[in-house]
Parts: structure tokens; sequence; C-alpha cells
């Protein structure tokens, strides 16, 4: 659905997006990452045709997006981050409009029209001026506008920025039913949310994409991945000496230490090795009473952390 092949960005001497290439697959949702200035809207303005590559190229539902910029547009119904709405037009009314700037004309517009309504939730304020819609109803409009043309690609630029819990949880729960006939490209900074809705996931930082795979594989791949938690009454010298001789134990970090002798650590492991039945076999030989003793279960936060940290 998406090719984009050594595409470079630049304004003047600042190049925001560096040769990068990636491909989505029809029928995918993919979260597209990064921090603050990693590249992310530049990225999404020249997919959506807002802004011109500067070098290298893309392609959408095999229409280039610079020599079939129409025919590639047809196919996006994009979100981006503040929705520019009409407030005060009504939101059936809005609709319409949208729609016929699309190219909808009668009966198929009129469809499409119920169709999005009943899709976004939005039947109850149908009739109601945008202006006087919460910030989740005015997002379900701006989905709404995004879907109007029954386009293949979704482009989501933060959907849920500036919502509540309850809002986000509506608008992912939204995102979700989209996505079982859809192919979804979603920026988002709330990472919680991208791994539960998304197969895949892209990681930009400074221009250069930094991971290109499932949540699943980042997570179990990534290095942190490996942190035990170990609270254990035994000398502190004895205690990390014997700590350092176990295997698959690449760190030994003391977080504190208290005057009975119960040593807080934390242990840097190698990924995808089990080492707290070794930990729990020597503290048994040794008579080390433990208090804690915990894997670190890793998420897509850990990895974004890892991946995209200065220090």
């Amino acid at each position: 659905m998406i090719e984009v092949e050594n595409l470079t960005k630049a304004y003047g001497r600042h190049t925001a997006v560096d040769n990068i290439s990636f491909q989505v697959a029809s029928g995918d949702v993919v979260g597209f990452l990064g921090p603050n200035g990693a590249g992310k809207t530049s990225t999404i303005r020249v997919l959506t045709g807002y802004h011109p590559p500067t070098s290298g190229g893309a392609s959408i539902a095999g229409f280039d997006i610079f020599r079939q910029s129409i025919d590639a547009r047809r196919q996006i119904g994009y979100m981006p981050e503040n929705v520019p709405l009409y407030r005060e037009m009504r939101v059936r009314e809005f609709l319409k409009h949208r729609g016929t700037l699309k190219g909808l004309r009668g009966k198929e517009l009129q469809k499409r029209l119920d169709i999005v309504i009943e899709e976004c939730g939005l039947e109850e304020v149908r009739r109601k001026m945008i202006k006087t819609l919460s910030k989740g109803y005015r997002q379900r409009v701006g989905l709404a506008d995004a879907l109007i043309h029954d386009p293949p690609l979704l482009i989501l630029d933060e959907p849920t920025n500036g919502l509540d819990p309850n809002q986000i949880r509506s608008i992912r729960n939204l995102i979700k039913n989209l996505a079982a006939d859809r192919t979804i490209f979603l920026s988002s900074h709330i990472l919680s949310e991208v791994e539960m809705i998304c197969k895949k996931v892209i990681i930009l930082e400074g221009g250069h994409i930094k991971a290109n795979d499932t949540p699943a594989n980042l997570v179990k791949n990534m290095r942190s991945a490996g942190n035990i938690s170990l609270e254990i009454q035994a000398p502190k010298e004895m205690l990390i000496s014997e700590l350092e001789t176990l295997p698959h134990i690449k760190k030994v970090n003391l977080n504190h230490s208290s005057s009975e002798n119960w040593q807080d650590l934390t242990l840097l492991v190698d990924s995808n090795t089990e080492t707290r039945p070794r930990l729990s076999k020597m503290a048994a030989e040794k008579k080390w009473p433990v208090r804690t003793l915990h894997r670190h279960v890793g998420t897509l936060e850990d990895v974004f952390v890892e991946l995209t940290r200065k220090n």
C-alpha cells in the first residue's frame, strides 16, 4: 500500500528526513513513532502530497506521490494532528461539504454520509454545531472526514492528542474497528495505544529509521528486556561477587544497602534468558532470604527510550 524508497526531505540546510525506505502492506496497521523533531510529520506531509520530497520517492497503492499526485491522494484518508474543522457548520453539513469537495455526488454522497456518521458514532450529534462538540467528538468528525470518500488507506497523525482517558479508549476502539478493512498508518506519542493497536512499528530518530518490526519482536530483542529486580539479605561484597559469576548476568547495580544487610539490586541479564532459577538456587544454598525476585517485562515504551535516548 505504501512504498517509500530513499526518501529525503530537507528544509534549507536542515535535513528532516534522511534517505529512509520502508513498506506498508495492504491491511497492515503500522505505528510511526519518534521523538519530537524526528521527522515523522515531514514524512507524513510528503506521503499525503502536502510537501514534495527533496530526493527519493514514494507511492501509494502503486501511484507515485509526485507524478500521480491526484490519484495517490484519492487513496488516502488523512487526519492531521490538529483537525481543521469549520466550527460554525453542523456535523452533517460539514461532512456533506467535505464529501462534495472529494468528488462525491447524489445518492453516493448520501450513502457515504450515513455510513461514516454511523461508523464514527456521530448519530447523536449529527445536527449539532461543531463548535459545541467536545474534543473527543471533534476527533470523530475528523475521522469521518478522512473516511467520507472510502479510502483504502488512513493516515492518522496523533489521533488521540489532547483527549482524556475515556475519550482515548473510545477513539482506540474506533480505530480498531476501522482497521478491519483498511490499511492504517498511525503516528502517536501514546506508546501503550500503539502497542495495543498496531501490528508493526517503525521508529524514527534524527530523520533515520531505528527500528522496523512487530512490537513483540522489538521488545524481545531489546537490551533492557533483561532487567531483574532482586532484594536479598546477604553480605554486600560476597553477594555481588557471587552474582557476577553466574551465567548471563552482564551487570550488577546496587540500588540500596540497609544496615540489616538487605541489598536492593538491579541485574542486567542477556535477553531471552531465564536467570531467576539460578538466583533462587544460589540464595537457598547460601541461606540468604529473598524478598523480591522479579523480571522486568519489556514494553514498547522501553524500546522507544532505548533507541532514541541521547545519552
